[in-house]
């Protein structure tokens, strides 16, 4: 079936990446060091392999309502991921046009917190009484890419922010930020050699000034070793919270992807390769030391 949707959700997908990019600087860094290293003749040469958001697991939000916008445009649900330390679901979705990047929606399993730390999200989010996403006209683009950046729930104290942090930073960081793009991810399979690599690609990073999340190693691999992740820590931003105190917190972050070929199609000639024939969907182990990009653990290293 064709796809009839395709300026409606170019538009949703822009409206979530232009503040992405103005709120992370990592991001024009490394699109200039491409251009200065000639990788890139220009900055839409670049793949988009996913992006992702972080959500609260309560009534009313979540992956069960976040989902439905990218459901509408037609994309497609995939693996359920379990992070049993984190607290935390995940699915990731996939668009029949390749040209899209995929999706990865993550939520925090609040009932599975402490009892103070419950306390303080549904302080917040108590007050949702609806799905917000049922209230959206998803053929208005411009309702739905505001969505994105619409205030839920009220801004939070410092105080309450440092409280949910002791538990789950994922949990603070999602009180203060909400739907703001966590990440978009370079695809790095898609690059002239030798930066096609991830092993080479990170020296580059490194050589321009990027700080690398290290948690589990700076290269993050699938146990099948066909899929490689790095990530950059998340820089910093200026938070104002409710009552006028404020303190820099962590933002938002890149991650960058290598996507092997698989093994029955290790034959093909590169030009022949496809989005197919290399392993796709996200791997439990790689997905949870790359949410750490935004812990203490890593900025303050």
């Amino acid at each position: 079936m064709k796809f009839t949707k395709e300026k409606d959700l170019d538009k949703v997908l822009n409206a979530l990446i232009e503040p992405y990019k103005n709120r992370v600087p990592d991001v024009q860094n490394v699109v200039q060091g491409m251009l200065i290293e000639r990788i890139i003749s220009k900055e839409e040469d670049l793949k988009n392999d996913h992006i992702a958001f972080r959500t609260l697991g309560v009534p009313n939000l979540g992956i069960e309502s976040l989902e439905k916008i990218f459901m509408y445009y037609g994309y497609e649900k995939h693996d359920y991921y379990f992070f049993s330390e984190k607290k935390l679901n995940a699915y990731w979705y996939s668009h029949p046009e390749n040209k899209y990047p995929r999706i990865f929606i993550s939520e925090l399993r609040v009932s599975d917190l402490s009892p103070q730390t419950q306390k303080v999200i549904y302080k917040y989010t108590d007050g949702i009484k609806s799905d917000p996403v049922d209230n959206l006209d998803l053929n208005n683009i411009e309702e739905v890419s505001s969505f994105f950046r619409r205030s839920l729930w009220e801004l939070p104290t410092l105080a309450d922010y440092e409280s949910l942090q002791e538990e789950s930073e994922y949990a603070a960081w999602v009180i203060y930020n909400r739907y703001y793009l966590n990440h978009f991810t370079i695809s790095i399979h898609d690059l002239p050699k030798p930066f096609n690599k991830l092993e080479y690609f990170n020296e580059f990073l490194k050589s321009i000034g990027i700080k690398l999340n290290n948690s589990g190693g700076e290269i993050k691999v699938s146990r099948d070793r066909l899929l490689k992740q790095s990530s950059s820590v998340a820089g910093k931003v200026i938070a104002i919270f409710k009552g006028g105190k404020s303190m820099k917190i962590p933002g938002s972050y890149i991650e960058f992807a290598e996507r092997l070929v698989l093994p029955q199609f290790a034959h093909l000639n590169k030009s022949n390769i496809e989005t197919r024939h290399r392993r796709d969907g996200f791997e439990t182990g790689n997905a949870d030391k790359i949410f750490e990009s935004t812990y203490k653990s890593q900025q303050n290293k």
